[in-house]
């Protein structure tokens, strides 16, 4: 008894030990050959979207086109597809205007004055 003992508190540590490591290794790899050979990758998650805890929506590009594919327990279903929209810019809004031209509610104040 004391035999297995013994063997169970040096061998469970060693095989949990092993699984971290090839785990490490295995992220490691996946990391060094997932970009490629030309050092981009050909999938990119553009926007995701939960529904319900089980389904999930993601818009995914590919080769110049978007994919629109719904994740649920049962896999991955193609929605839609089109073109890549162009890389969006950021909107940049005009200063407010001032002065009388401006509508609002601070305007109808005043012109009652």
């Amino acid at each position: 008894m004391l035999w297995y003992i013994l063997k169970l508190i040096v061998l469970l540590p060693l095989i949990g030990a092993l699984a971290w490591g090839s785990l490490k290794f295995a992220q490691r790899m996946q990391a060094r050959v997932g970009a490629g050979a030309g050092g981009t990758k050909t999938v990119r998650i553009v926007e995701t979207t939960m529904l319900s805890p089980t389904l999930k929506l993601a818009v995914i590009e590919f080769h110049g086109r978007e994919i629109l594919v719904s994740a649920s327990r049962n896999g991955l279903t193609r929605l839609a597809e089109a073109p890549a929209r162009a890389a969006s810019v950021p909107v940049v809004s005009a200063p407010a205007a001032s002065g009388p031209t401006a509508s609002g509610p601070a305007d109808a104040e005043g012109d009652a004055a």
